[in-house]
């Protein structure tokens, strides 16, 4: 499967959920996947496990690990990140995650297939539905 690699880096202030879900748009990614995340955050806003009311927290955080896949379809982003004792929290990656210094993203992605986001009966959520992409000659 021929892989396309994407590198970008955010700069202070910027949004980094906002931010990837816009490069996934701009470059047309319909099937992509989170290789690695390292920055700092003044902000975090994140949906713990089973929860429906966000955590937020202001600060200087290290971004220790970015994970999830990626589409102009939809996007799910988990995110930990410690503070300057190395107290490390994790959830569901919200928007408001205000960059401090940097985070330099590294994402892959393949036109063989195409990721979306559908309610199918099991969780009242959307999920991952992952299509294979039809060569067209």
């Amino acid at each position: 499967m021929p892989l396309q690699n994407h590198v970008f880096r955010l700069k202070p202030g910027d949004d980094l959920r906002k931010s990837i879900q816009q490069y996934a748009n701009d470059h047309h990614i319909k099937a992509g996947w989170m290789v690695t995340c390292a920055g700092s955050l003044t902000e975090y806003n994140l949906r713990f496990a089973n929860q429906s009311t966000p955590a937020f927290g202001s600060g200087h955080f290290e971004i220790v690990s970015l994970t999830g896949t990626i589409s102009e379809n939809g996007s799910h982003l988990h995110i930990s990140v410690s503070d300057s004792t190395g107290k490390t929290i994790g959830g569901h990656l919200l928007e408001c995650c205000k960059i401090y210094t940097t985070a330099e993203i590294v994402i892959q992605s393949s036109d063989e297939l195409e990721f979306t986001r559908e309610k199918d009966g099991t969780t009242p959520w959307e999920e991952l539905k992952i299509q294979k992409v039809k060569n067209q000659k």
